[in-house]
């Protein structure tokens, strides 16, 4: 009986035949494939092109020119003639002539900076635990918060100032209720450099109380209620429940108020604009601003104050890195 086989799919040498190549699509619809496939892989490139050409032509541009100024002595007056002095600008500052005045402007940078931190992140941290309980008008209280950070530094200054002037001001009044003599704010350091972290207080105690409150919100009420069937009063509750659950928060306030402090120009330039001394008559409350203004635009050393810069910047990346490292910690301990 005979057999029958199905027919081989092998050539005549045992080669396997192999389909052909699909053709390739000609014509439009070989354009509009080669248009699908530049739209998928050019579309996500062109809609983030903005922001890095916004942050080249305004980032990244004065931030390399700064630093090459740096390295050179230039004249406000005549920028086309940059002279190279390598590290001249920068131990100018820490060792030369004018050492005295950046070590200066660094301690009172550091001095309003805690003056104005510490008393504003407590204090917010303080109205944010009012108001996450149930108050009448938390809806009004909420938006009286941030309208001090609504109001302009140059507005909100020169406000400040005329209450402490040393004449008629409302704080020399205050302190005339209990018979303490008036006291001229911005002669002495510590008097003026209280009066501007006043200021500073004021206009970002507000903006970090609405922090915290969100921060608070979430935290879930099932910890407060175990915490009250405990026993613990509502201030116990503040110290081990909240205030742990707030840490990545209050963390986040500290670097964020730090880096403010160390960029901080506006306050203390307008608090002595009306007596024409920007950083007080004997540099009491000179900031690192302030002295890479006056180094760029009174003494017209370009350099010397681009090499300040640099130094801020430097203090702001050394301020991101122990961020890094402290919530690494946090989140290890966690």
């Amino acid at each position: 009986m005979a057999s029958t086989t199905a027919p081989s799919r092998n050539g005549p040498a045992g080669r396997q035949d192999t389909p052909p190549p699909p053709a390739r699509p000609s014509g439009p619809s070989a354009w509009r494939s080669r248009l699908h496939r530049w739209d998928t892989k050019g579309t996500p490139y062109a809609l983030v092109a903005p922001f890095f050409l916004v942050f080249a032509a305004f980032g990244l541009f004065p931030l390399l020119y700064t630093g090459w100024l740096s390295f050179h002595r230039v004249s406000l007056y005549n920028v086309d003639r940059a002279e190279w002095v390598g590290l001249r600008n920068y131990t100018d500052l820490f060792t030369g002539q004018v050492s005295h005045y950046f070590w200066n402007a660094l301690l009172n940078t550091f001095t309003l900076g805690v003056l104005s931190t510490v008393p504003q992140l407590l204090m917010a941290l303080g109205l944010a635990h009012l108001l996450n309980y149930r108050l009448r008008a938390r809806g009004f209280l909420r938006t009286a918060l941030l309208a001090p950070y609504a109001t302009s530094v140059a507005a909100a200054t020169l406000v400040f100032a005329l209450i402490f002037s040393p004449e008629g001001g409302m704080a020399n009044w205050f302190l005339g209720l209990f018979g303490a003599g008036p006291v001229h704010w911005e002669a002495g350091r510590w008097s003026s450099q209280f009066a501007i972290s006043v200021i500073v207080t004021w206009r970002w105690t507000g903006y970090n109380a609405l922090i915290y409150l969100a921060a608070m919100q979430a935290v879930p009420r099932e910890l407060y209620e175990a915490a009250a069937l405990d026993g613990a009063s509502r201030w116990q509750q503040f110290l081990h429940v909240t205030v742990p659950a707030l840490k990545p928060t209050i963390l986040f306030t500290v670097i964020v108020s730090t880096i403010g402090a160390t960029q901080l120009f506006g306050e203390p330039y307008l608090f002595g604009g009306q007596s024409g001394h920007q950083g007080g008559t004997d540099h009491q409350y000179e900031t690192l601003g302030i002295l890479m203004y006056d180094q760029g635009f009174h003494s017209s050393m370009l350099g010397r104050a681009s090499a300040v810069a640099w130094i801020m910047f430097g203090l702001l990346l050394l301020i991101g890195l122990v961020n890094a490292l402290i919530t690494r910690r946090l989140r290890a301990s966690q």
